[in-house]
């Protein structure tokens, strides 16, 4: 299959309306073409955990899919975690690229934006990187699938096992936006369902805060065992290097509610040890999952883009709608996102970041969701051997139940 690459456009163009892309080389034009659209944060406090490296995991995605009698084309937009950034991006895209898929799209307001915006429009919502649960919930939309993580898997898993483990009094430290409100309310669910307890909990805006040092030393202050980081990337990573220079390690379990091996790298094993998070990928799990790291590595243009499960849940996303795409014919699939999608549903997934699995009515893929420790240095055989396996929560238990969401799709 001929892969149409498209570069960046530059960040000026992108903050006063919509990306526009500049073809490196053309698709055969006697062919059919599927247009992707990758919307994310390219240079900002996302950007390592998705950005470039998700790019990387949907041109593998293509390139496993192989040729098929038609030509995909990639283009790239930076959203800068800016809800009306990333709006405009999607509107131009439909309105006057013909993309026919947009994916990744980390930030849940600028998540749930694009979401009205492909239904409105009849197109394919491919969703790795946002965490809100709406998606799947009130949300909800025929075109929309929701692959990777939400934020009740992230709260079932780590916030159950800390309270399990005597972790039962909590401080969150929260980012001011969706994402982090919802995360931090489906957490202290977890937690006085349990029966823990939540001392308090402060709100910071994002994405414009570096300094957490008051929010710390008043949680610090508060006597809770757990500090909940109800945020992701970089405010996680200066969360964590602030609270190590406070001694407020030697007080408190650290919780990262959205944690990657991104973040333990830039970390460091030394202050990164014991730290747990949830994950639905690890690239170290087994024979697949290694030989799909094997093949994308290469492509990887940072030491600092490791493979998480944002990124290559955009691999698995796209392998599976293009498959889709095959079966019910590009006319269809250009003129229907709801077909395109009603024919992912009806397809078993299987794929080497998360092996066999199933797409929901909801929208909701279904996977196992894999609870993380940080290693010690001394634990380390290299670069990327960074984390353990705690324990695995299984598909059928890691996502909220269809009958809790509220999607207006389902009947009751």
């Amino acid at each position: 299959m001929a892969i149409t690459r498209h570069s960046l456009s530059s960040r000026s163009l992108l903050a006063t309306a919509a990306a526009t892309a500049f073809p490196v080389s053309r698709a055969r034009a006697q062919r059919p073409v599927i247009k992707l659209g990758v919307l994310n944060d390219q240079s900002g406090v996302y950007a390592d955990d998705t950005g470039p490296t998700s790019v990387a995991c949907v041109h593998q995605a293509i390139q496993d899919f192989g040729d098929h009698g038609f030509d995909v084309e990639v283009l790239v937009g930076d959203h800068q975690n800016k809800a009306d950034v990333g709006a405009s991006i999607a509107r131009q895209w439909l309105d006057q690229g013909g993309v026919d898929v947009i994916c990744d799209v980390p930030t849940s307001s600028v998540a749930l934006a694009v979401n009205t915006i492909c239904r409105e429009h009849n197109k394919v919502f491919l969703n790795s990187g946002a965490g809100t649960a709406d998606l799947t919930g009130s949300q909800c939309t025929p075109n929309t699938i929701h692959w990777t993580y939400d934020t009740y898997m992230l709260s079932n898993a780590v916030g159950g096992a800390m309270v399990a483990s005597g972790g039962d009094s909590w401080f969150f430290i929260t980012a001011d936006y969706v994402f982090g409100q919802q995360l931090d309310r489906d957490t202290s669910s977890v937690v006085q369902r349990m029966g823990g307890d939540v001392v308090g909990r402060r709100a910071y805006p994002f994405p414009d805060t570096r300094d957490f040092s008051s929010l710390l030393v008043q949680a610090q202050a508060s006597g809770a065992k757990v500090l909940g980081l109800a945020n992701a990337g970089g405010d996680t990573i200066n969360c964590i290097k602030q609270a190590h220079e406070f001694g407020l390690n030697k007080t408190m379990k650290i919780a990262a509610l959205l944690g990657s091996i991104n973040d333990v790298h830039t970390l460091g094993l030394e202050t990164a040890q014991g730290l747990m998070f949830t994950e639905s990928f690890y690239w170290d799990l087994n024979d697949r999952t290694r030989a799909l790291t094997a093949r994308i590595r290469p492509k990887l243009t940072k030491p600092s883009q490791l493979l998480n499960m944002v990124p290559v849940g955009n691999y698995g996303a796209v392998l599976h709608y293009l498959k889709a795409v095959a079966q019910i014919g590009i006319p269809l699939a250009k003129i229907s996102g709801r077909d395109a999608v009603a024919q992912m549903k009806s397809m078993p997934t299987d794929d080497d970041a998360f092996g066999p699995g199933v797409i929901r009515e909801d929208g909701r893929k279904l996977h196992p969701a894999f609870l993380l420790e940080a290693k010690k240095p001394s634990e380390s055989k290299g670069d990327w051997d960074l984390l353990r396996l705690v324990s695995t929560t299984p598909a059928d238990k890691a996502f909220r139940p269809m009958s809790e969401g509220h999607c207006a799709m389902i009947k009751a």
